[in-house]
């Protein structure tokens, strides 16, 4: 089943009429938005979509000059610290201590959120996040791209985030480590954990998402439910979406 649609319990993200500009350039323009928990919203569009101007603007590093964006009912941009206390960010390229093991790094960084794990609690959340256990001790400077987000995940488990926001997760993957990481989504989701995801990775939200907004110019100008097409199909869709925002 591609994505977890279970809509029980309070809104974790809500977008409301969101508009962002940066000089002459309309980054954001109307943005809506919700995410419930367990669901996986795979934010597609291009580069320069506004993408990252999303994430941005929900961890609160830039503050909307148009519209809302709450997390858990908390202003990002009145409260942008108390909004990221339900977030758990991961980018593009995980940045570890690379002479750390991953057992170390994730208790590290846990520690830096107040938090204080034994080494037997890592293990096991390293574990949940899908890092094979003969990674656990290995110095973080021998893991792939796929093992570092793994230890980001760890970290959003451990920290209970509400939010998971994923920004072009399965860029650089290979084939087999990104079916992997889409397993390892999935099981967030069905922890209750809402996921946003930002990318151009048409095949891979088949598999992880269950619903998809087409973002273009700053708005969803489509919101698709990717279980109901093929690749095929939704590439056709995208572009025809894209084509007809554009013109």
């Amino acid at each position: 089943m591609a994505g977890v649609t279970t809509h029980a319990g309070n809104v974790v993200l809500e977008i409301q009429g969101a508009g962002k500009r940066f000089g002459e350039r309309q980054a954001l323009d109307g943005l809506d938005l919700s995410l419930h928990p367990s669901e996986v919203f795979a934010l597609l569009g291009p580069n320069g979509a506004g993408k990252t101007t999303t994430v941005n603007l929900i961890l609160g590093f830039l503050k909307a000059d148009a519209g809302t964006v709450r997390v858990c009912g908390v202003d990002a941009g009145a409260d942008p610290v108390g909004a990221r206390r339900h977030v758990a960010y991961i980018p593009e390229q995980v940045a570890l201590y690379p002479g750390l093991s991953g057992v170390e790094n994730l208790r590290y960084f846990t520690t830096l959120a107040g938090l204080n794990l034994s080494k037997g609690t890592a293990r096991t959340l390293l574990a949940e996040a899908g890092l094979a256990e003969t990674a656990y001790e290995r110095p973080a400077d021998s893991y792939s791209k796929g093992m570092r987000q793994k230890v980001g995940i760890a970290v959003a488990l451990a920290s209970r985030a509400r939010l998971l926001l994923l920004d072009e997760p399965t860029s650089g993957l290979d084939p087999s480590a990104a079916a992997d990481f889409s397993t390892t989504v999935r099981a967030a989701a069905e922890r209750g954990t809402a996921i946003l995801m930002a990318t151009h990775d048409l095949y891979r939200v088949r598999e992880m998402a269950g619903r998809v907004g087409v973002l273009s110019r700053g708005r969803i100008v489509e919101e698709i439910d990717p279980r109901t097409l093929d690749h095929v199909g939704l590439e056709r869709l995208y572009i025809e979406r894209l084509a007809g925002s554009a013109a």
